[in-house]
């Protein structure tokens, strides 16, 4: 029987089809494989990166600090809008073709997404180089002495911007084949290990010379270019061991594709940068609105959250092609099974941590700092919001792979707006608590639609008996335990139970956790 060709409407129902995805158990069990995998390598880089904020909080100073996490944040901002939503294009489109019989237009799809990419990085170079006077006098306007330091930092993170979105862009090739190592070796560990390495460097030149804004961000930014090149290489080996043999593609064929691929990627683009602007934009905000000291505090405090992120993108990354070929398919069961048992996994990964981060607050932040005390409320606000984030799992992810991203775009919009408008009337009064405010309304937000529309027009959900244990067991171990605590029997002692105590429920509960999927023989969980 021919295949279905790619639907003219991306937004539209996925085609049915009479065959039915894979067996669901071998696909949580790929998903496990890879999803282990980046989760690992996740872990390692949200370390680094919180030894990075570190070196920086505690070399820099609280101004400078704050200008440099503001440079970095326009430039992950800046790199979000250069890929142009092709970092979900590009895996969702060579999973549908493949699911659809359609493998020969997959150099097609390659050539639709990345030109555009390295063409439009360029462009946003060049502003960012021409803006940076504009953004160091916006984020400073409190603080004129750091001015000169921070319009240099924002110039030579300007010049690393194509790099890093061509990286981004060409790891996401290769996770299109279902190929996860390279984002984990090079993104994960290559790249936030040589960071890590450059700015410890940077910082012990300071025990000879003045600490300079412009030498950490050319010590942190400095690792996009080896990666980049062997992420080039990654995906040229990816495409070439996957090219169907011998076929050619017509010419209607490939112009039909560039127009579906921009239709589905299109408001996708928008919706990445929107997204990128929720996690960045607040720190922008803080130092514009009240200082460059807060938007350290901010930063320093918030940092936390990059390991929930880092763990929810390593888990969807792995989960994502095989879910956008269940959809492809039409096999929902499969889909709903793989979404629960994801969201479990991420549950259970996630709400020790924000726990964790709450119980431990008034002591870890004082690594930073004696200033950075003070950013306790903004924990706690922050880790209240992620706990409902990740209960609702990858849904973001799950609505786009269903084909409704205009929906994912008008949510990530409605969720900035929120943002921005509690930002300007809270950041003037309450500073840095009042960013995490905003921030926390913009993260309900963006995961409770989502999750209707997910519900409603896909018939998916994540709380399945996996969620519902992890949360139980997270809760119970590391919310009522340390809260039991009194200073006479302290926190210590609780942990030290806790720990063990929630390893052992996640060996009782393994069977509802799906577990099982990660102690399968290598030989099992090969794809068929």
């Amino acid at each position: 029987m021919t295949a279905p060709a790619p639907p003219r409407d991306p937004d539209g129902t996925p085609p049915e089809s009479g065959a039915t995805f894979r067996d669901p158990d071998r696909a949580a069990r790929g998903a496990a494989r890879g999803g282990l995998a980046n989760m690992a390598g996740s872990a390692l880089a949200g370390g680094t990166g919180v030894v990075v904020t570190w070196v920086v909080a505690r070399t820099l100073g609280p101004e400078q600090a704050g200008a440099f996490f503001a440079a970095t944040a326009a430039f992950v901002l800046a790199g979000g809008l250069a890929k142009l939503g092709t970092n979900t294009g590009l895996v969702y489109w060579p999973a549908r073709l493949r699911a659809t019989g359609n493998g020969h237009l997959l150099g097609a799809c390659l050539r639709a997404g990345i030109p555009p990419v390295a063409v439009f990085s360029l462009v946003l170079a060049v502003a960012m180089w021409l803006a940076a006077p504009a953004i160091a006098r916006l984020t400073a306007a409190e603080s004129p002495h750091v001015v000169a330091d921070h319009v240099a930092g924002l110039r030579i993170l300007a010049v690393f911007l194509p790099l890093q979105a061509l990286t981004d862009v060409l790891l996401t090739v290769t996770r299109g084949y279902r190929e996860m190592r390279p984002t984990v070796l090079l993104d994960r560990v290559l790249r936030s290990g040589l960071q890590l390495l450059a700015v410890t460097a940077a910082g012990i030149t300071t025990l000879w010379v003045a600490a300079s804004l412009p030498v950490f961000a050319l010590a942190w930014a400095s690792p996009y270019l080896p990666v980049a090149v062997l992420a080039g290489w990654a995906a040229r080996r990816a495409y070439a061991s996957n090219r169907p043999p011998g076929v050619t593609t017509r010419r209607e064929e490939r112009s039909r594709l560039r127009r579906d691929f921009w239709i589905f990627t299109g408001p996708r683009a928008i919706a990445a940068v929107a997204q990128l602007a929720l996690q960045r934009v607040d720190v922008l905000l803080v130092a514009a609105l009240g200082g460059l000291a807060p938007a350290a505090v901010y930063a320093v405090a918030g940092r936390f959250v990059v390991l929930i992120q880092f763990a929810n993108q390593g888990l969807s990354q792995s989960v994502q092609p095989r879910l956008a070929e269940a959809l492809a398919t039409g096999d929902r069961e499969a889909a709903n099974r793989l979404y629960q048992t994801a969201t479990g996994w991420l549950v259970l990964v996630t709400w020790p941590i924000n726990l964790l981060v709450v119980a431990c607050a008034p002591w870890y932040l004082r690594l930073f700092g004696d200033g950075y005390a003070a950013g306790r409320p903004v924990v706690l606000v922050l880790a209240a919001a992620m706990l409902v984030a990740t209960g609702c799992g990858m849904v973001d992810m799950v609505l786009a792979m269903a084909g409704r991203t205009s929906m994912n775009l008008g949510n990530v919009l409605a969720a900035l707006v929120v943002m921005i408008g509690v930002d300007l009337f809270l950041i003037p009064r309450w500073g840095a608590t009042g960013a995490a405010t905003g921030l926390a309304c913009a993260v309900v937000v963006n995961n409770l639609l989502p999750l209707a529309q997910v519900h409603r027009t896909a018939g998916l959900h994540p709380f399945g008996t996996g969620t519902r244990a992890a949360a139980l067991l997270s809760l119970g171990c590391f919310g009522v335990l340390p809260a039991a605590a009194t200073p006479l029997t302290g926190l210590l002692p609780a942990l030290t139970t806790a720990v063990p105590a929630y390893f052992a429920g996640a060996w009782l509960l393994r069977r509802e956790l799906g577990l099982a999927a990660f102690a399968r023989r290598r030989s099992q969980l090969e794809e068929s």
